[in-house]
C-alpha cells in the first residue's frame, strides 16, 4: 500500500507541473492568425472533459466504472508512476521544440513553423503522445474501469483534434507537411 500512495503522489505532481508549466508557457505563444471555430472545438472538448471526469471521479461513479481491476500493488503503482513521468518529460520536451507555435486549440501563428526536430523527428504529435501516456499511467495507479475509459476517450478527443490540425498544416505546408506524414507516425513511432 505504501508504494501505490506514494505513486499517486508522483502522478498528482505530475499533472501539477504539467498544468502549472502549460499555463505559463501559454503566456509567450505567436499571436494567432487563423483559429478553429468553437463548434470545431466543441467535437474534441467534450471528449476531453468526460475523460477528465472519469479518470478524476472514478471510484465516485456507478458499477462498473467505479470497478478495481488492477491490484495496488508495488508493481503496478511503480509501473505507473514511471509511466507518468515518461510522459511528462515527453509533453515538455515537445513544448519547449514547439515554442512560440503553441496552442491549445488548432490554429495558425504568425510566422507559423513546421517543427521537425526533436521528438516531433519520431511523432508528429508528441505532447498527445505524453498526455496519453500520463492519463493511461494514471489509470494504472487508480486501478478502476473509469481510468481506463478515460484513456479511450482522450485518445479519440486527440484523434479528431489531430485529424484537423493535420489538414491545416497539409494547407500551410503542402510538400513538406506530406512528406513529413510519410517519415513520422501520428502518436507512436513506427506504429501509429
Amino acid at each position: 500500500m505504501e508504494a501505490h500512495s506514494l505513486a499517486v503522489k508522483v502522478v498528482i505532481s505530475c499533472w501539477i507541473v504539467f498544468v502549472a508549466t502549460w499555463l505559463l508557457a501559454a503566456l509567450s505563444t505567436k499571436r494567432t492568425v487563423y483559429r478553429e471555430s468553437g463548434t470545431q472545438r466543441l467535437r474534441y472538448w467534450v471528449l476531453l472533459l468526460i475523460a477528465y471526469l472519469l479518470l478524476t471521479r472514478g471510484r465516485q461513479l456507478p458499477s462498473p466504472l467505479n470497478m478495481s481491476v488492477l491490484p495496488h500493488t508495488a508493481p503496478v503503482a511503480c509501473t505507473g508512476a514511471l509511466l507518468c513521468i515518461a510522459g511528462l518529460g515527453l509533453a515538455l520536451w515537445a513544448r519547449v521544440i514547439l515554442g512560440r507555435n503553441w496552442s491549445g486549440v488548432v490554429t495558425l501563428k504568425e510566422g507559423h513553423e513546421l517543427v521537425e526536430r526533436g521528438p516531433y523527428r519520431f511523432v508528429r504529435h508528441p505532447i498527445y503522445s505524453g498526455i496519453l501516456t500520463m492519463v493511461f499511467a494514471s489509470a494504472l495507479v487508480l486501478g478502476h474501469v473509469a481510468g481506463f475509459v478515460s484513456t479511450l476517450l482522450m485518445f479519440a478527443s486527440f484523434w479528431i483534434k489531430l485529424g484537423h490540425e493535420e489538414k491545416l498544416m497539409l494547407q500551410q505546408f503542402p510538400e513538406r507537411y506530406a512528406a513529413y506524414q510519410q517519415r513520422a507516425k501520428r502518436l507512436i513511432p513506427f506504429l501509429l
